[in-house]
C-alpha cells in the first residue's frame, strides 16, 4: 500500500495537453494493476496530484447536455475559449485563469475503495481550506461540489468537481475559483443547474486578488490529513 503522492504543479497548461498527460499517468497505474493481477508481480502502484491553470476552456462531462453551453463555435472563438466533451462525470464547467484546478490521479486501493467517500473527501478538503479564510462552505444535496449559503436564494458555487474512475484509479478532480473571471460562467448553465450563481474566493473576501500559492498550500495540508498521505515532488 503506497500512500506517497507525487506532486506536480504544471503552471498554465492547455486543457487537452493536460488531459492527455492525465491519461498517460492513469494508464500507467492501470497497467501496473493488471500486471499484478495476471502475474502476481507485487508491484507498487503510483499516485499523482497535478495542480494546473488552464487557458479559457469549457468542458462537458459524459452525462452532460451540450445545450448548457450557450455559445456557438464562432462565439467561442471570439471569447478565446475552447470546448471539449470529456470522460469525467458531471455536466458543463469552465476553467480559466485565477482558478486552481487539482487532478488527483490515485490508486484508491492505496487509500480506500469507495468513490462516494472519495468525492466527499475532495469536498471536505475544499471546505476546510475555505474555513481558513473565514468562509462557511458546505455541500448541496445531490449537487457535487462546494457551495456557500446553501438553502437560501443566495446559494452560489465556489468549487466544481467531476471525476472518472476505473479499477479504483481516479482522474480529473476539482476546480476552485480563487481569482476567477466570473463573466465566463455567463456563457454556460454551470453544471447544468439553473438559477444558482457562481462565485470566487476573492469576491467573497472583498479583495482584488488572493495569494494562490497560499491556497494551494492549504489544500495540500488538508488533503494530507484526510487521505493520511504524503506528498513528494
Amino acid at each position: 500500500m503506497n500512500k506517497s503522492i507525487t506532486l506536480q504543479d504544471l503552471g498554465s497548461k492547455d486543457f487537452k495537453d493536460t488531459w492527455d498527460y492525465q491519461e498517460q499517468l492513469f494508464k500507467g497505474i492501470l497497467d501496473t494493476k493488471i500486471k499484478n493481477r495476471r502475474e502476481a508481480a507485487g508491484l507498487q502502484t503510483n499516485n499523482y496530484f497535478l495542480f494546473v491553470e488552464h487557458p479559457h476552456v469549457y468542458t462537458l462531462g459524459k452525462s452532460g447536455d451540450v445545450s448548457n453551453l450557450l455559445l456557438n463555435e464562432d462565439q467561442l472563438k471570439e471569447k478565446g475559449a475552447s470546448f471539449y466533451k470529456i470522460n469525467r462525470g458531471g455536466d458543463i464547467t469552465y476553467h480559466g485563469s485565477g482558478q486552481i484546478v487539482g487532478y488527483p490521479i490515485l490508486d484508491l486501493d492505496n487509500f480506500f475503495t469507495d468513490i462516494h467517500k472519495y468525492l466527499r473527501f475532495l469536498e471536505e478538503v475544499i471546505i476546510l481550506t475555505l474555513q481558513e479564510y473565514g468562509l462557511q462552505a458546505t455541500r448541496s444535496d445531490g449537487e457535487t461540489g462546494v457551495w456557500l449559503d446553501v438553502g437560501t436564494p443566495f446559494a452560489r458555487k465556489i468549487c466544481a468537481m467531476g471525476v472518472r474512475a476505473s479499477r479504483w484509479v481516479t482522474m480529473h478532480g476539482f476546480a476552485l475559483n480563487v481569482n476567477a473571471d466570473l463573466g465566463y460562467f455567463d456563457n454556460i448553465i454551470p453544471c447544468g443547474i439553473r438559477g444558482k450563481a457562481v462565485t470566487s474566493l476573492n469576491v467573497e473576501l472583498g479583495v482584488k486578488t488572493v495569494d494562490e500559492a497560499d491556497v494551494k498550500a492549504k489544500i495540500l495540508k488538508h488533503f494530507t490529513k484526510l487521505f493520511e498521505a504524503e506528498f513528494v515532488e
